[in-house]
């Protein structure tokens, strides 16, 4: 392999070469990209410098499963790989950090000298060379930049993504997009009908590494809508396929180009108006009942098991993941209730979701609040905690009383005779005990069985501690110390 460069063409050749555990260096490029093709010459430089390294290529755009798996948005795009395992990546056209990571992972270099031209091959041309040297001087300037104030930074940041309706950060102009990724989104908005406007990140550094931690979204393109992050690439790009995209901007008030219900609006201020004036009292009503018909209520696009939205799909996932119990609405269904609780909760877009009555948000809100913990804590103020393991049900079940009695039917109406027995020997010795029926109940009754490691019932229980069936009580009893077993 030794001063070779091999295409790549499906992901289970690339995860086939990784289980060899050998150093692999790989270059996502695209061929429209002049800065791939100036780095494509120096990575077959390299190839030859390092012949304990493995070197392959990935046409980005033409393999979305490996640029997806790598989270590939820009181009080149370099990703190192050593025993298995992705040790390091670099983004951007820079030999020079090329060289020194390539020697890292192939034990030829040290990290702490940059790497010479002469490291990038003996037959390095003058182009190469010279590509070293304006990238080291742009790296210069983009450490000389000066940057904002914290606050400064996210004041600007804030007015940047509200500047328009829909706003779009990418790599170059929508005339001219710098990538391939940019290019998509652009041509999915304008298949949209729909006004935009853009930012170039490549034009301000400052913008571009700020707007990663404002929006916590570290790739570029990223698409606003009424200053609220909707994604990337990715996500705009299945948004579109699905037709989601178009019902997302419907829902957030952005009219496509020259509609009937823009021109409508133009007149009237546009937006979705405050409070719930528009309503009448009738939908008030109702839209007041849903949102409490149950304590922690979804109105989302499609069923909890089977959303029709990546976004009420998310929401889902998160109320799951806390074990939360919660009733839903699917707003596809009801145009009336989709139209008027916009209005009601003074909340553009779906999905909603409400806490005792009150809207708590959209998707963004609840994915920010369980990553802090807001979410957990939020619930249990208001008295609503997380579905309990069975584990957890099944202990608290059996420490419910300190004797307790796992039956079929109850004391007063036993299902089956062995019941039966153990309830009138419990009562013969005047023992207090708790039951529950397991008939009622068919996840406790499975569920205990291999708690407690024991197949049949009545179970007996004191103090949390399984006692026994039917036979061993029986026994007790006869032996005349049952009662003295249940009082140690």
């Amino acid at each position: 392999m030794s001063g070779t460069v091999k295409d790549i063409v499906s992901k289970a050749e690339l995860d086939n070469l990784r289980q060899s555990g050998a150093p692999i260096v790989l270059h996502f490029w695209a061929s429209w990209c002049d800065a791939s093709k100036q780095m494509d010459q120096v990575f077959s430089h390299l190839a030859t410098d390092f012949p304990r390294a493995h070197f392959f290529r990935v046409e980005a755009e033409e393999h979305p499963e490996i640029s997806e798996a790598y989270s590939v948005v820009a181009v080149p795009y370099f990703v190192f790989f050593k025993d298995g395992k992705t040790v390091d990546t670099l983004e951007g056209a820079d030999p020079s950090s090329l060289a020194n990571k390539v020697g890292k992972v192939a034990g030829s270099s040290t990290s702490a000298e940059p790497a010479a031209p002469a490291s990038l091959g003996l037959a390095a041309g003058p182009t190469i060379l010279e590509t070293v040297k304006e990238n080291a001087k742009a790296s210069v300037q983009d450490r000389a930049q000066p940057v904002s104030t914290a606050d400064g930074l996210k004041n600007r940041l804030e007015k940047l993504t509200n500047s328009q309706p829909v706003m779009l950060f990418m790599k170059g102009t929508p005339d001219e997009p710098r990538c391939g990724f940019s290019r998509k989104v652009v041509d999915i908005l304008k298949e949209e009908k729909v006004d935009f406007g853009s930012f170039d990140i490549l034009s301000d550094n400052e913008v571009r590494e700020g707007l990663k931690k404002f929006s916590n979204w570290p790739t570029f393109p990223q698409l606003y809508c009424n200053g609220e992050l909707l994604g990337g690439a990715d996500i705009a790009i299945a948004m579109h396929e699905s037709g989601e995209l178009k019902d997302a901007f419907k829902d957030l008030g952005i009219t496509t180009v020259g509609s009937k219900e823009n021109q409508d609006e133009a007149g009237k201020g546009g937006g979705v108006s405050t409070g719930n004036t528009g309503l009448s009292e009738t939908l008030r009503a109702r839209l007041e009942g849903l949102v409490n018909s149950k304590p922690v209520m979804l109105f989302m696009k499609g069923r909890p098991e089977e959303p029709k939205c990546g976004f009420s799909g998310k929401v889902v996932e998160i109320l799951n993941q806390e074990k939360i119990e919660f009733g839903s609405f699917d707003i596809l269904l009801d145009d009336e209730v989709r139209q008027g609780l916009k209005v009601y909760s003074n909340w553009s877009s779906y999905p909603q979701l409400y806490v005792k009555g009150e809207l708590m948000g959209g998707s963004d809100i609840v994915l920010e609040m369980q990553k802090s913990g807001e979410l957990k804590k939020v619930l249990s103020e208001k008295g609503i905690t997380g579905k309990q393991s069975l584990e957890d049900r099944l202990k608290a079940l059996i420490n419910s009383s300190e004797v307790m009695l796992f039956m079929k039917g109850s004391p007063e109406e036993p299902k089956c005779g062995f019941s039966s027995k153990v309830v009138k020997a419990l009562r013969g010795e005047n023992v207090n005990f708790g039951s529950f029926d397991i008939l009622t109940d068919e996840e406790v009754r499975q569920g205990i069985k291999n708690f407690s490691n024991w197949p049949t019932f009545p179970q007996l229980y004191y103090k949390g501690e399984l006692i026994g069936g039917c036979d061993i009580i029986m026994e007790l009893s006869e032996s005349g110390d049952l009662k003295a077993t249940l009082s140690e």
